[in-house]
């Protein structure tokens, strides 16, 4: 059974950071495209960051500021989050699709997605 468990979201002050963190079990985590993509209230779906193997992709609003990675051996996607904003406030979802990346994900072409988890940035 594949699962995608994000964990790590919170409430945070602007400026401040935060990890989060997809757990991913029952497929093979290597073969995989691994993204990031962020939902607000009201607001379309925004890709985050994806990474393949090694290369990352990130979207502009949070170039410098995010890094994305991962952990074959542990099956596990990170994304640390500094210098947030109040804009970066959102639910934020992991999604994995078959390598390659060849970019930023579609959230519809991703085969797997995980439930979410809340990241609230207040000043």
């Amino acid at each position: 059974q594949v699962q995608l468990v994000e964990s790590g979201g919170g409430s945070v002050q602007t400026g401040g950071s935060l990890r989060l963190v997809c757990a991913a079990s029952g497929f093979t985590f290597s073969d995989y495209c691994m993204a990031w993509f962020r939902q607000a209230p009201g607001k379309e779906r925004e890709a985050v960051a994806a990474i393949a193997s090694t290369t990352t992709y990130y979207a502009d609003s949070v170039k410098g500021r995010f890094t994305i990675s991962r952990d074959n051996p542990k099956n596990t996607l990170y994304l640390q989050m500094n210098m947030l904003k109040a804009e970066d406030t959102s639910m934020y979802y992991c999604t994995a699709r078959r390598l390659p990346c060849g970019g930023l994900l579609r959230y519809s072409d991703s085969n797997y997605w995980g439930q979410g988890t809340q990241v609230t940035v207040s000043s």
